[in-house]
């Protein structure tokens, strides 16, 4: 039970480390791959919603593809994931991602637009984000 242990533990300190080198390339992956889905579904599965909810929708979809491509390449750009450009690129990519394009997403499928009030604070942290890329050294 020691050596299974251990054996555990090792494993998981294995894909924690490279987790962690890694997390916005994941996340910009999962991210992307969710955008794809979510711009299907607006072609699709929202033809019995109002056109202006629909394009608010898309919109969610169009900016969650285009910044999850920019996460995921975030390491590369910034000279590593753990570097102070990657991690605060990543975070606001991340939280704008999540913020603004999930209000969106909550706006076009609720079909109110008071779904819609954390779209701004995302859309800031997504400036942020470019920002960060633009300015800070590594």
């Amino acid at each position: 039970t020691i050596v299974h242990n251990h054996t555990y533990v090792r494993i998981s300190n294995i894909i924690t480390r490279h987790l962690s080198k890694m997390w916005q390339r994941a996340i910009g992956g999962l991210s992307g791959a969710m955008s794809v889905a979510t711009g299907a579904y607006a072609a699709h599965g929202l033809k019995d919603k109002h056109e202006t909810y629909a394009k608010v929708f898309e919109t969610g979809s169009r900016y969650q593809l285009i910044h999850s491509a920019i996460l995921a390449a975030t390491p590369a750009v910034c000279g590593g994931s753990s570097t102070r450009a990657g991690k605060i690129a990543g975070l606001c990519f991340t939280s704008g991602i999540f913020l603004f394009s999930g209000s969106c997403y909550a706006v076009g499928m609720k079909e109110d637009r008071s779904y819609g009030k954390m779209a701004p604070i995302g859309g800031f942290a997504l400036i942020g984000g470019w920002l960060s890329l633009a300015l800070l050294r590594k």
